[in-house]
């Protein structure tokens, strides 16, 4: 449960279930106290989340993806653990002001412009896309609100001793010292090339080295918008007219610096009202009404990013120090006072001419890819191969012949493949002449067809001599410098130096001063650090170099241990680290004491039809209890 803390905690901010789960469906996918998981909302929502980490990272989960990265159980603890919360958060009747939801939804980043002001535009957006009406979203957000509460007073006590901040300082700032020599190819001496014998045995028992892979000849056609759009016509006055419709967009909005009031009727806000018509302030009166400073001050914002519209329709319509009359919005009845005015600015047409025309280009290839798109699919489904339809609809097609990695059979990188690691993947798992769907691709389309297999084989030994030979090589060189290494050590074991052993081999005797852990120091190799630091003081070991086949001797000279500064920069990011993660394990260990008190079944064959498409891979019992 620990590995998922911070997936869980990530996504409370926007992905709520709440009141998704009611009552008790016939196929059950989890159940968690009172609430049931039904197999088809389990089966929803875990496509709609790793739809959702598709787009984060840019391209589509597969299904055996997600199962390798573990997304099926990542996703499943998360449902109950946001369950176990939900009802634990009822039980301690905890709770959220209007206000508080809507301050909080209005700071997301994700519905914030680029300078950090509410764009309501975006949220309603990002909320229809994820599935939502607004009275849905705001109901989710309060839910998680809640949890995040109730998460937060868990995870915020606990702080670690200061003895636990000195060990890992310890660790991390122990500086080591130390003296080497590096046996380079020149101390292998003189190697001798190979027998014709010896090259044949070598071959013979490392094939598996030399084989060829499998390759693929591959026809491709690719149609995405963006490439399209650099020869799409767009004209003058359709770039002016789009300028004039999203003016807002290439700018800097009017902002007004603003204070609220929220009352639960009109009376109590006409009261208020009365009394700055008569010369209290915004603020006296918002204190003779108990609402307290921080709770009436907006910030400066444009009138897009004020989710509820009628008020700021009623903010907008003020001049500066100006007071509105109640307002019924969406959480009360309001009072707006505009204290501040700062007028917008427009970029002119000229400056941002070529941003729009590429966005109408882009956005009529889409259209027209569409098109396209139906008449490819018309004629592959008449029996004609893609290089046939690309030719009948004069489309650029291309063919290419490259192994599973991408690289030709002279071992060089193919460029210029349209996501390259889901084509490869789907052009090698599929077979030849087998129409194949296409790939959807940043709002286009990749159709791929495999026209020839040409099977990985054992490449015969004239095809890889001179591999071979070069391969033995360095193996023997490897092979005498870590003899060599090992003959110095057993001499400084006995009482030579390190300097009369660099002497005698014509080396010098270099040193490295305070190394860290996992600093990167050559000719050190990473395991060459961490040999260096767990050897004692005045011993001497030997560790493979940063080149491969190269070995170092080396001796320490000297440990320094660092003295902690509990006030330190360094030692308070220490303690922040260390605390998040003693935080988290208590939080996994409360989540798991609280499902434990209210029990979570797992039906472990519905889950496994959920995430394998129907197969049954998880195992032998049909239920797990917690």
């Amino acid at each position: 449960m620990g590995a998922v803390v911070a997936f869980l905690i990530g996504s409370f901010a926007i992905w709520g279930i709440g009141d998704i789960f009611r009552g008790f469906g016939l196929s059950t996918a989890a159940k968690v106290g009172r609430t049931e998981i039904t197999t088809e909302q389990f089966r929803q929502i875990y496509n709609d989340k790793l739809q959702e980490i598709g787009r984060q990272i840019g391209k589509p989960i597969s299904t055996e993806q997600a199962r390798a990265l573990g997304f099926d159980r990542q996703i499943l603890a998360q449902l109950t653990a946001e369950i176990a919360l939900d009802e634990r958060a009822r039980a301690l009747r905890l709770s959220l002001s209007d206000a508080e939801i809507a301050r909080r939804i209005t700071t997301q980043p994700a519905f914030q412009t680029a300078a950090g002001t509410f764009d309501a535009v975006r949220f309603r957006e990002a909320i229809r896309q994820a599935g939502y009406t607004e009275q849905r979203f705001v109901a989710e957000q309060r839910r998680s609100s809640v949890r995040t509460q109730l998460s937060g007073t868990i995870m915020g006590g606990p702080l670690v001793p200061q003895a636990a901040i000195e060990a890992m300082d310890r660790y991390q700032n122990e500086q080591r010292s130390l003296e080497y020599v590096l046996l380079g190819t020149a101390q292998a001496g003189d190697l001798p090339a190979p027998t014709p014998e010896v090259v044949a045995q070598y071959f013979d028992q490392r094939k598996i080295l030399f084989r060829a892979p499998e390759y693929r000849k591959i026809e491709v056609l690719a149609l995405i918008p963006g490439d399209q759009a650099n020869w799409i016509e767009v004209a003058d006055d359709d770039i002016k007219k789009a300028y004039e419709e999203h003016r807002d967009n290439f700018g800097t909005p009017e902002r007004r610096q603003l204070q609220q009031m929220v009352f639960p009727n009109v009376e109590a806000a006409t009261a208020a009202a009365e009394r700055i018509a008569k010369g209290a302030t915004f603020t006296e009166v918002a204190k003779e009404s108990g609402i307290a400073d921080k709770d009436i001050e907006l910030g400066t914002l444009a009138k897009k990013s004020i989710i509820d519209g009628v008020v700021a329709d009623a903010a907008f319509a003020l001049k500066e120090g100006e007071t509105s009359a109640p307002v019924q919005g969406r959480f009360g009845v309001t009072l707006m006072h505009v204290i501040k005015i700062e007028p917008g600015q427009v970029r002119p047409l000229e400056e941002v001419a070529p941003q729009i025309k590429k966005a109408i280009a882009t956005e009529n290839a889409r259209k027209q890819i569409q098109s396209v798109y139906d008449k490819v699919e018309d004629v592959r489904s008449e029996g004609h191969t893609l290089a046939e339809a690309a030719s009948t609809l004069k489309l650029a097609a291309h063919s290419v012949e490259l192994d599973r990695s991408g690289h030709d059979s002279s071992g060089l990188p193919v460029k210029d493949l349209p996501d390259a690691q889901r084509l490869l993947a789907a052009a090698f798992s599929t077979d030849v002449g087998v129409d194949s769907d296409p790939l959807k691709v940043q709002d286009g389309y990749v159709w791929f067809e495999v026209e020839g297999i040409t099977p990985s084989r054992d490449r015969t030994l004239e095809e890889v001599k001179d591999r071979v030979e070069a391969s033995w090589r360095a193996d023997e060189i490897a092979k005498r410098l870590r003899d060599k290494a090992a003959q110095m050590l057993d001499k400084l074991k006995a009482g030579s130096t390190l300097a009369d052993l660099a002497a005698a081999e014509g080396l010098k005797v270099e040193t490295i001063a305070s190394l860290k852990r996992g600093a990167a120091s050559p000719p050190l190799s990473a395991s060459a650090t961490d040999k260096v630091f767990v050897t004692p003081k005045d011993a001497a070991a030997g560790a493979e170099a940063e080149q491969p086949g190269e070995q170092i001797v080396f001796r320490v000279t000297d440990i320094a241990l660092p003295k902690t500064d509990m006030n330190s920069d360094e030692a308070k990011t220490i303690a922040q680290s260390l605390n998040r993660s003693f935080s988290d394990d208590v939080f996994s260990q409360y989540i798991t004491k609280v499902e434990s008190e209210i029990g979570v079944t797992i039906n472990r064959n519905a889950v496994s039809q959920v995430v394998s498409g129907g197969s049954n891979n998880i195992g032998n019992d049909s239920d797990i209890n917690f």
